[in-house]
């Protein structure tokens, strides 16, 4: 019996473990194409409103850790120059 619970709860972790990853793509997708935008966003030719939610973005991706960055980059085929990280 305490194999085939060990067996259930396993593949309880290994989907909830899948979930995670994809849930972890589609968030890298969204920060990749949230630094693309701030990247290429003058924020001088915006409404107000919109260069304060523009503002509030490139504060949440400059937050993003070196790492986080690279991969949500990656993940939207971006390109940076070297030095921009």
């Amino acid at each position: 019996m305490p194999d085939k619970l060990n067996t259930q709860e396993a593949a309880m972790l290994r989907e909830e473990l899948e979930i995670l990853m994809n849930e972890r793509t589609c968030l890298l997708k969204v920060a990749g194409a949230a630094a693309v935008l701030v990247a290429n966003t003058d924020g001088r030719n915006m409404p107000p409103e919109a260069a304060e939610a523009a503002e509030m973005l490139s504060q949440c991706v400059n937050d993003l850790s070196e790492e986080t960055l690279k991969d949500a980059l990656e993940i939207v085929h971006a390109e940076v120059a070297p030095g921009d990280l």
